[in-house]
């Protein structure tokens, strides 16, 4: 366990970013918030701006889909963590990679995926989804797409 520690206080060390003046009171506000405010955060600025913060992934037949013509394929996917496996670790890591979340918080998912599943992306294109299951099962986890 001593290990994990050590892993989890060099990335916590790495992670110190240096906050311009003009945001600090903003971003003191976001670190106390809980996961899930924060992902409520996110949903609505994104709907307020028409905005993603997912990656964005160029694809012609799905922009052809969204021109107006119906498409038959399910096109988005929610990415729901069910469970973790062995290498918690390696779990933790898949999911800031995945979310670009911070280590507590990601490791707040992480724990919380033990008792219930977690939803780790909404909205997913087909093949980004796939791409993030591919990470979470190589590292010992089980993710389910929806």
């Amino acid at each position: 366990m001593t290990e994990e520690k050590k892993e989890e206080t060099k990335q916590e060390e790495k992670k110190e970013v240096e906050v311009p003046e003009k945001f600090k009171k903003l971003v003191e506000e976001i670190e106390k918030m809980s996961v899930l405010d924060l992902s409520e955060l996110v949903k609505i600025l994104e709907d307020k701006f028409g905005v993603s913060a997912a990656a964005q992934v160029v694809a012609g037949p799905a922009a052809a889909a969204a021109g107006g013509e119906a498409a038959e394929e399910k096109s988005e996917f929610t990415v729901e963590l069910k469970t973790v496996g062995d290498k918690k670790i390696e779990v933790i890591k898949t999911v800031r990679d995945i979310t670009a979340k911070g280590l507590k918080e990601a490791k707040d998912v992480v724990d919380a995926a033990v008792s219930a599943p977690q939803v780790i992306k909404e909205n997913v294109k087909k093949e980004e989804a796939e791409e993030m299951k591919k990470k979470f099962e190589e590292a010992g986890a089980t993710v389910e797409l929806k």
